[in-house]
């Protein structure tokens, strides 16, 4: 097999990622607009996080850790990697629709454990209704993640990122085809996500057969292979609910007022988008590279390949979170405030936005650092440094609420993403030099952060200038553009004069 390389691979992941956050965006702005913060978009947000949050525990979160890395190098080795792939997916989908059916019955009790704010309004019966529509996407998703991750580890990128891509094109249809025909718009959304699932499946299916890679239908059994996965697994999958147990606590603590949920959705959607158009795609990239690598004993390109990943993703995220923390207001005005969506949401979710920016760093060193520990197949150290980020979050986001209110939880989410990434860094020390940066990185990274700074500060200053044309409903698009611009350039020539980056050096990597 080729060895994968790594800058096309995470522009392949990234574009295509891209594109789905983008149409994330539109989606986003559609349910602002047609239901707009209040207790349908509340209860849709409560209910559709239910199966996203088990679907770390399950999909990405246990299988990115477990199985990519075992899948990896039984493929290197050639040792009956379908095989091992197969009982895999059998046993897992034992297990989704065992935990389908009974969630679906105890629906009302899950949701009294994670939105318990709205007990005793409707927003809680709502919740419940669409709780139990949008819960079989768990089931969908996460064997669809099973063979994504299976095309991840041959170097097939692009299915597996394009997948996410029919979730928002399925539910931009549906709530635009309801709201021109007068149908229910939210009752229209709910039913489509399972359908979106099923044909994401049915995506990453066909281009894994196509890859040469058919699985064969097998009973679950409990072998020595099983064992191993689950042994691995289970830490990882723990690590990934304690990530999901730190937003439920933010949402336990929004739930107490008013449209606060529908707020921290609409911010997390806004920073989700470099989070996964860079973090989540070094990630997806990474981590079968350095399994191999270092099934291989190839320590010093596992070094290389970990630091230009490091590299990357920080010279594309830092400009992405100053931007968020200067021009806040800019972007969520633009982007939300039609229809429901008003002047006062705007003002909320800017605060939120602002502070998520903050934690954004932390959020995508996370996702470079964690793929040293689970190439290892060391997943027992990210779950422990995950509790004590858990611990952090919750005493924060609690403690503070009762003195700031519902912008606690941001606060708590992105000060934890920080504890996390010194837990991750202190802990791959033991890894030797293979587990640290090289000395390009360090001498690039303080020049990214300045480039950053610089262009925040020209971000800042034109966004004052410019401020009149955001008040003009015609001109605010192009307004926000021309910032966007105008910031673009800005961090482009910094970044150049500064030796943060080289074009040469980049368009190079891209030709090999």
């Amino acid at each position: 097999m080729k060895p994968i390389r790594l800058l096309s691979g995470i522009l392949t992941v990234g574009g295509w990622t891209l594109l789905s956050r983008l149409l994330g965006f539109v989606r986003d702005v559609l349910i602002a607009s047609y239901i707009g913060p209040g207790v349908v978009m509340d209860a849709f947000v409560a209910a559709f996080r239910l199966p996203n949050m088990f679907r770390r525990f399950f999909a990405e979160g246990a299988f990115n850790a477990a199985f990519v890395p075992m899948f990896a190098k039984r493929l290197e080795a050639n040792d009956n990697p379908l095989g091992f792939a197969a009982l895999a997916c059998s046993g897992l989908s034992l297990i989704l629709l065992a935990l389908t059916g009974l969630c679906m019955i105890f629906m009302p009790a899950l949701v009294y454990a994670t939105a318990e704010g709205f007990v005793g309004d409707e927003r809680f019966d709502i919740t419940v209704e669409f709780g139990r529509i949008v819960f079989p996407y768990i089931f969908f998703i996460s064997l669809a993640a099973l063979f994504s991750g299976m095309l991840n580890a041959a170097g097939h990128f692009a299915a597996a990122a394009a997948a996410p891509l029919i979730l928002n094109v399925f539910l931009v249809s549906a709530m635009t085809f309801a709201a021109m025909t007068g149908g229910p718009v939210a009752q229209a959304l709910v039913w489509t996500i399972p359908i979106a699932g099923l044909a994401q499946l049915a995506l990453v299916w066909h281009a894994s057969r196509r890859a040469g890679m058919h699985l064969p239908l097998v009973r679950p059994r409990w072998t020595p292979e099983m064992a191993q996965l689950v042994r691995i697994a289970v830490p990882a999958a723990l690590a990934g609910g304690v990530v999901q147990i730190n937003l439920v606590v933010g949402q336990l603590v929004a739930s107490n007022t008013e449209k606060a949920v529908s707020w921290l959705y609409s911010a997390d959607r806004l920073y989700q988008l470099p989070l996964g158009v860079v973090g989540i795609a070094v990630g997806i990239v990474l981590l079968p590279d350095l399994s191999r690598r270092l099934k291989a004993q190839d320590d010093t390109g596992a070094r290389i390949a970990l630091s230009r990943a490091g590299e990357i993703a920080l010279a594309l995220t830092i400009p992405c979170a100053v931007a968020l923390t200067v021009i806040p207001i800019q972007l969520v005005s633009v982007l939300f405030e039609r229809g429901a969506f008003g002047a006062d949401d705007s003002a909320a979710t800017a605060l939120a936005v602002a502070i998520y920016g903050l934690g954004l760093p932390a959020f995508v060193l996370q996702k470079i650092l964690q793929p040293i520990f689970f190439a290892r197949e060391d997943t027992r150290s990210p779950f422990r440094y995950a509790l004590m980020a858990m611990l952090v979050n919750a005493v924060l986001a609690i403690g503070l609420a009762y003195l700031i209110g519902w912008i606690a939880a941001a606060i708590a989410t992105s000060v934890a993403a920080w504890v996390m990434v010194a837990q991750l860094s202190g802990g791959a020390r033991k890894f030797g030099d293979v587990a640290r940066f090289d000395a390009q990185f360090h001498r690039r990274f303080w020049r990214i952060c300045l480039a950053s700074a610089l262009m925040g500060a020209v971000l800042w200053g034109a966004g004052a200038l410019m401020g009149p044309l955001f008040a003009i409903g015609g001109w605010r698009w192009l307004a926000l553009l021309g910032l966007i611009a105008i910031g673009t350039v800005a961090y482009g020539l910094f970044g150049q004069m500064l030796g943060a980056f080289r074009m040469q050096e980049i368009r190079s990597r891209l030709r090999r």
